[in-house]
């Protein structure tokens, strides 16, 4: 459909090399997408981000036949479906890891995610996004997040950074909650105070919160893989950079 047509927007930055981002990958992993679709623009541009999909991993690479890992991801066409790496190979991705979970809570994050396989996209949320695909005065930034929240508001619809968020959520591991900070009242301390963690809900998180999120790691696959800047061969020659004048400061 128009939706899910190839977008011209230029891309942020060039795909990981697949390799290295197959081999970083773990269970539990959201990986970010810069898609290439019209509807990720009007995500992107809602967003104010690099960002318009998020896949969660279920499985890593297997090392001894060389699959690829997998992801569950919801998608505009089919809705909530298992898919491999191979899907986003084209794509600039980003890889961003929660931390000190687990392997029963990654496998709790997981099962929540399959058991939605099958479910529909929302709809009604693609809607509102088609309507800032065509052209319109500009939409204030404080209306940005409401209107992507929008949606059926039924359980067995989803959005991708939605179904993530939830899977994440059932194990009460925090993503971007709100905060309000309240004074203690232990009365040997009168300058404490403590923070109040509150769930925000799942139909207002989208793909960049958790980029931002203090509680995802960002993985950079080129940087584990052994990155050396020595071994980089640039195109300009040394002794260019090295007879270039130097300015003085005044």
């Amino acid at each position: 459909g128009f939706l899910t047509g190839p977008s011209r927007s230029p891309y942020a930055a060039l795909p990981t090399e697949p390799d290295a981002l197959a081999n970083c990958l773990r269970p539990g992993d959201v990986l970010l997408v810069d898609g290439r679709q019209r509807v990720s623009t009007a995500i992107k541009y809602l967003t104010q981000s690099t960002w318009s999909h998020a896949a969660l991993c279920v499985a890593g690479q297997d090392r001894e036949t060389g699959a690829l890992p997998l992801f569950v991801e919801a998608d505009v066409v089919e809705g909530v479906r298992q898919v491999s790496l191979g899907q986003f190979a084209e794509n600039h991705t980003r890889i961003c890891r929660p931390s000190g979970l687990s392997d029963d809570e990654v496998a709790q994050v997981i099962a929540f995610a399959k058991s939605h396989i099958g479910d529909e996209y929302d709809l009604d949320n693609v809607i509102d996004l088609a309507r800032y695909l065509i052209p319109t005065p500009p939409v204030p930034t404080s209306w940005r997040r409401r209107m992507i929240s929008l949606g059926s508001g039924e359980p067995t619809k989803a959005i991708c950074s939605t179904l993530i968020a939830q899977a994440f959520q059932s194990i009460r591991y925090p993503i971007l909650p709100e905060i309000t900070r309240e004074i203690s009242t232990d009365p040997d301390c009168d300058d404490c105070v403590r923070d109040i963690m509150h769930i925000r809900h799942h139909s207002l998180f989208t793909p960049r919160d958790f980029d931002v999120s203090p509680y995802f790691e960002v993985i950079k696959p080129t940087l584990r893989a052994g990155f050396d800047h020595r071994a980089i061969s640039w195109s300009d020659p040394a002794d260019l950079i090295e007879s270039a004048p130097v300015k003085s400061v005044s």
